[in-house]
């Protein structure tokens, strides 16, 4: 069996697991269980924390796992990125009391404090800036300048509200822009079922990404028409009973879908139909 690492808890773990179920993947229906096999589909699931995950992968103690990109990376582990997720994008900054810093070579001599000390250390190592030390906390790192602990943090950024209220501000070019990821070992072979497992995660994203556009057109127009929605390879033209028509089938991406549709109708078409896609392999 395919042995997978799937988040247990915090904000990876809900869109790991929905992923999986769209994907055809038995799932837990007890929070408690950290062990689930899944005999239909050749694979077992292991419910770990999701800092630990790469960790695991990285040894082989899992063949593959569902984790941040940050958390990889910070784990230094032999585990890789093999596929990005799409969920739980996030960006990696410095923020430091507003006003104070606005370039990272300013970094130099201060104390950092951030969950993720390997990450930053790589980051800042890279651009020859050597700090004064970096403090490791695993959480409200944003209180660690006025507690005096640090000068300067590196955090997960998404709205900067919090960063705000507590006076501070993000300075510098983003460390790390993250995002859900599935990891495997980087020194050995693909594992035996992580190209089945690759394939419908990919189905996935590709028809939460994509929707079926369906709409009846004048055969006069077809060309007009098929270069709005030109599909992925090509859209399927069919013929109505109505010999002067002609119905058009197209996949067409989810952001795009009325604009397209509004294109569509000032051309000429009629009967425009959007229908959602449950799953796909390209």
């Amino acid at each position: 069996m395919l042995r997978i690492a799937v988040p247990n808890k915090g904000s990876l773990s809900e869109p790991a697991v929905e992923m999986l179920r769209e994907a055809g993947y038995r799932q837990r229906r007890d929070g408690r269980e950290l062990v689930l096999p899944d005999p239909d589909n050749d694979v077992e699931f292991f419910f770990l924390r999701p800092r630990d995950i790469a960790v695991y992968v990285g040894a082989g103690t899992v063949d593959v796992g569902i984790t941040g990109r940050d958390l990889m990376l910070d784990s230094e582990s032999a585990a890789t990125e093999h596929l990005p997720l799409g969920f739980a994008r996030s960006t990696f900054r410095f923020a430091s009391t507003a006003g104070e810093l606005d370039d990272v070579q300013q970094v130099a001599g201060k104390r950092i404090a951030t969950s993720y000390p390997v990450l930053v250390a790589a980051f800042l190592r890279e651009r020859g800036v050597q700090p004064a030390g970096v403090v490791r906390l695993d959480g409200a790192v944003e209180s660690a300048i006025q507690l005096g602990v640090a000068d300067v943090i590196a955090d997960v950024v998404e709205t900067g509200t919090t960063l705000r209220a507590a006076g501070l501000e993000v300075f510098g070019e983003p460390i790390l822009r993250s995002e859900a990821v599935l990891v495997r070992r980087s020194d050995v072979d693909a594992p035996a079922g992580l190209d089945v497992l690759t394939r419908r995660l990919q189905g996935v994203l590709t028809a939460r990404e994509y929707v079926l556009m369906d709409y009846d057109v004048p055969l006069s127009l077809v060309d007009q028409a098929v270069a709005i929605t030109p599909g992925l390879e090509s859209p399927t033209v069919s013929p109505l009973h109505n010999r002067e028509w002609a119905a058009v089938r197209a996949m067409v991406r989810r952001d795009q879908t009325n604009r397209v549709m509004d294109a569509l109708y000032e051309v000429g078409a009629r009967a425009i139909l959007v229908t959602s896609i449950h799953a796909c392999r390209l």
